[in-house]
C-alpha cells in the first residue's frame, strides 16, 4: 500500500508471507534479442525463514534476488513484500521500499571509504528521514550487537575483511528491516572468517527472527540456512528444508 504522498505505508502487522512472487517473468531486451531471465517464479518466504538460493551462473538466482530487493522491476506477475504490492511502484517508491524494508548485505562490504564504521551503519537511516538522535542510537546498538563497539569511529580502511562485513551486516539491521537479502556475503573472505559471519547470521535468524535470503555459491555456506532454492534455467529446480542429514555433498548433488 502506498499512501497519498508516494511514501509506503508501513505494514508492521501484515501476518502473510513477508516475500511472496507470484508468475514473476523478467525478460531482458537488447535490440530485437530477449533473454527470458525469470520464466513464471512462484516463491514465498515467511518471516523468519532462512534461506539459501543456489544456482548455476544465469540461472535467474541474482534476477530473483534484484526484483525482492527492488533494484530491479519485473515483466510481469506480481510481487508482495511484507503486505505492500512493489509489482508496479514507481522509481521513488521502489527506493522508499528498500530504505524502510531491505537489508542488504554484498560480497564487496559497500562500505564508504572515508566514513566512520557508525556513519556508515546510519546512512540508510539518513535516506529513510530517521530522525539523528534515533538513528545513531540505533546503529550504535546494532554494532555492540556485533562485538563492534570499540569500532565505531574506525574507518573501512582500519578493519579486517570480518570487521567490516560487520558493519555492511550491523547496517543491514540497524533499520529494522523485514527482510535482509545478502548476495555471496563471504565471497571475499578466508574460510574462517566466513565462518565467523555465517554464525551471525544464524544468530540473527535464531535469536532474533530476522528474515534471510542469502545467494551463495559454496555449499559449506549454504548449509547455515534452513532452506534450499536452488534455480535452473529461470525456473525454480529445487525447493526443501536442509535438514540435519544434509552435507556439502547432498547439496552439490543436484548442482
Amino acid at each position: 500500500m502506498v499512501n497519498g504522498n508516494g511514501r509506503v505505508a508501513e505494514s508492521s502487522r501484515w501476518t502473510g508471507p513477508v516475500i511472496s512472487l507470484k508468475d514473476v517473468n523478467k525478460i531482458y531486451r537488447t535490440g530485437e534479442v530477449e533473454v527470458h531471465a525469470l520464466r513464471g517464479v512462484s516463491l514465498e518466504v515467511n518471516r523468519g525463514e532462512f534461506v539459501a538460493v543456489m544456482g548455476p551462473s544465469g540461472s535467474g538466482k541474482s534476477t530473483m534476488m534484484n526484483i525482492i530487493g527492488c533494484l530491479d522491476r519485473l515483466t510481469s506477475g506480481t510481487y508482495i513484500l511484507d503486505g505492500v504490492d512493489v509489482s508496479t511502484m514507481s522509481k521513488n517508491q521502489l527506493a522508499d521500499t528498500r530504505n524502510t524494508k531491505i537489508g542488504f548485505v554484498f560480497q564487496a562490504f559497500n562500505l564508504i571509504p572515508r566514513t566512520t564504521a557508525i556513519a556508515n551503519v546510519e546512512l540508510p537511516m539518513v535516506y529513510a528521514g530517521v530522525p539523528p538522535a534515533e538513528r545513531h542510537d540505533r546503529a550504535r546498538k546494532a554494532l555492540d550487537n556485533l562485538g563492534l563497539s570499540a569500532k565505531a569511529g574506525s574507518f573501512p580502511n582500519q578493519l579486517s575483511g570480518g570487521q567490516q562485513q560487520r558493519v555492511a551486516l550491523a547496517r543491514a539491521i540497524a533499520s529494522n528491516p523485514a527482510i535482509i537479502l545478502a548476495d555471496e556475503p563471504t565471497g571475499a573472505l578466508d574460510t574462517k572468517t566466513a565462518d565467523e559471519i555465517m554464525h551471525i547470521f544464524r544468530q540473527l535468524n535464531d535469536e532474533r527472527g530476522i528474515t534471510i535470503v542469502l545467494v551463495t555459491h559454496e555449499a559449506d555456506i549454504a548449509l547455515h540456512a534452513k532452506r534450499l532454492v536452488r534455480f535452473r534455467d529461470g525456473l525454480i529446480q529445487e525447493d526443501r528444508p536442509i535438514g540435519v542429514n544434509d552435507d556439502v555433498m547432498t547439496l552439490h548433488h543436484h548442482q
